[in-house]
């Protein structure tokens, strides 16, 4: 992908998200280019959920709208997209056979939109867009291939001229041999022909027009014409019907008790796909422009955007990746871009619903299947398992999980499984960095005072070291190198080098130096500071070690150590003074 450097920034009008007149006539081009990407999509997306075209047009408009004017990406598009269009399919689904009608059941699903939105307007109020993607690549990637595979499945009975079965993806597998014998030729000609279109379209032309409205265009003329035979009813084409003109009306937020908590799940999954979705796109759009975006103000304006696409019949939407990296490609920089291509949309539906009625189903099919196609990780699939096979396996997993089971099961095993294998992998390295010698021929970090120092312990002074980051895995190792120490007469706890002390880290060092206490040492904690020393203070373990074996160096800490050792060695009498290395001889 070829990156754009950002234009200088020039004197100009800015508001909101960075709206901006300084680059006018890119971001009204990059709008129009996008609104043109975005009509076939919305569409597709609209009838896939179940929801109708125009709720698809709707949500393109109302999500893209508020997006733009209080996102924290000015370059981003947001739309209904495949992966949010996969979780709308199945809460429409689920509440419409749960409802007493079906418009009762819409009304539930808006509402599960609406509540997704206030879910994401409170993530960004609480500033938690930066924790929103941390998750292991293998996680993300499995579900996102999931979800594309979900799409390609429920696209099947369209693709072949059918109603999608009950019973989502699971449903269709069962009921497969039975769409491929009731398969209609002329719609599944109609579907290969988008598909050839959108796959087999040159580069040339896409620099003009983008495949999925040539394959509009041309797939409705192809069904009115050659394949139609003079009547909508001769082949039995299904297509999308009028959609109706003038603005959308208001749909109040509307729960049902009985499905009360299944609302509420839904809604969460929907916000938290939306969140991560969006984010991930507008990590994209950085990459692109060389900017950074404001994820919990993007946050909010996500959250707005589905708030107000629910509340006037709109299906969920995120941040497209096709419709933000065209957009960027034909010129927008600023939120301007993606407000001109709301209205643009908005000026179709309600001047060309007439003409959109033609448009169909099957075409619309064959755009969503080849959104699934391109939303699976083709790329890390073929190479994950000489990657890590362990990764593999995990993506593998989480795959597996979205599609058969729950997405938001899947992210949460898939997160919980890495962590517990990157948890394993960091405690082995940080355990490596706890160590206890007592003599100076061991491979601590010391200058050669400190060794000659500990040679003259006579293994009666014991170095206990701890570097790095100390999570809580590695508060076993700290226990088990303290368990092994020998008899010795004092122990010196060297926390200079430790960037991170955890909780259970820190109340095994308090354990250890506990013990050593009970039995009889001398005990030194030295080098702590920051946020290690606050911690080792809210223990109150200086509490029981004197002052004057705390508060000094390393080094001054086993001349200390020493001198007491040998001072109470049997016919040693007075210990002889050190003398620095350098100074020998």
């Amino acid at each position: 992908m070829t990156t754009t450097s950002a234009p200088s920034p020039r004197p100009g009008f800015r508001l909101l998200n960075q709206i901006s007149t300084t680059n006018l006539k890119g971001d009204l081009f990059g709008g129009v280019t996008a609104a043109i990407v975005a009509l076939p999509l919305s569409l597709a997306f609209g009838v896939a959920s179940g929801a109708g075209p125009a709720a698809g047009l709707w949500g393109a408009v109302l999500v893209g709208l508020f997006a733009a004017l209080f996102g924290g990406t000015p370059t981003l598009i947001s739309e209904p997209t495949g992966p949010m269009t996969v979780v709308m399919t199945a809460v429409i689904a689920s509440l419409t056979a749960q409802a007493p009608d079906r418009e009762t059941g819409m009304a539930m699903a808006f509402t599960v939109v609406m509540l997704a939105g206030l879910l994401q307007i409170v993530f960004g109020l609480l500033k938690l867009g930066r924790y929103i993607t941390q998750m292991p690549y293998t996680v993300i990637s499995g579900f996102m291939s999931g979800i594309g595979l979900i799409l390609i499945i429920l696209q099947i009975g369209p693709f072949l001229g059918q109603a999608i079965p009950r019973g989502g993806v699971l449903g269709t597998l069962n009921a497969l041999p039975g769409l491929i014998a009731g398969a209609r030729p002329a719609e599944v000609t109609l579907a290969v022909v988008t598909l050839a279109i959108l796959w087999l379209t040159p580069a040339g032309v896409k620099r003009i027009a983008p495949p999925q409205l040539i394959a509009l265009v041309v797939g409705t003329l192809l069904s009115l014409t050659l394949l139609d035979g003079g009547g909508d009813y001769d082949l039995g084409i299904r297509r999308i019907g009028e959609i109706a003109s003038g603005f959308p009306g208001f749909h109040p937020p509307h729960f049902e008790l009985p499905q009360l908590r299944l609302m509420l799940i839904d809604a969460v999954v929907l916000g938290m796909l939306g969140c991560i979705d969006a984010l991930l796109t507008a990590v994209i759009a950085d990459s692109i422009t060389r900017t950074e975006h404001d994820s919990n103000k993007e946050l909010i304006g996500q959250g707005l955007g589905n708030l107000a696409s629910g509340l006037f019949g709109g299906i969920a939407g995120a941040g497209a990746t096709m419709g933000t990296v065209v957009n960027i490609q034909a010129g927008g920089r600023s939120a301007l871009s993606g407000i001109s291509r709301a209205l643009i949309l908005m000026a179709v539906i309600l001047a060309g619903g007439r003409l959109a009625g033609q448009i169909p189903h099957a075409v619309l099919a064959g755009i969503a299947l080849k959104v699934g196609v391109d939303i699976v990780d083709w790329g890390f699939l073929k190479r994950a398992h000489r990657i890590s096979v362990k990764g593999a396996v995990i993506m593998y997993l989480v795959i597996a999980l979205t599609v058969l089971v729950d997405l938001i099961v899947a992210v949460g095993v898939g997160v919980f499984i890495a962590n517990i294998i990157t948890i394993d992998k960091l405690t082995g390295l940080q355990s490596k960095s706890v160590k206890s010698i007592s003599t100076g021929d061991g491979d601590l970090v010391l200058d050669a005072d400190e060794r000659a120092l500990l040679d003259q312990g006579r293994g009666q002074v014991l170095l206990f070291q701890l570097t790095g980051a100390m999570i809580f895995g590695v508060a076993k190792a700290i226990a088990r190198e303290h368990n092994a120490i020998g008899d010795c007469r004092a122990v010196i706890f060297d926390l200079t080098e430790v960037s991170h002390l955890g909780v259970t880290a820190a109340l095994a060092v308090e354990n250890a130096v506990e013990e050593a206490i009970e039995k009889g040492r001398q005990v030194f904690v030295v080098g702590a500071s920051g946020t290690t020393q606050r911690r080792l203070e809210k223990l109150g373990l200086y509490a029981r070690i004197p002052a004057e074996r705390s508060s000094i160096s390393r080094r001054d800490a086993l001349q200390q150590a020493v001198e007491a050792v040998v001072a109470a060695a049997p016919g040693r009498g007075s210990p002889q003074p050190f003398v620095p290395a350098d100074a020998a001889g």
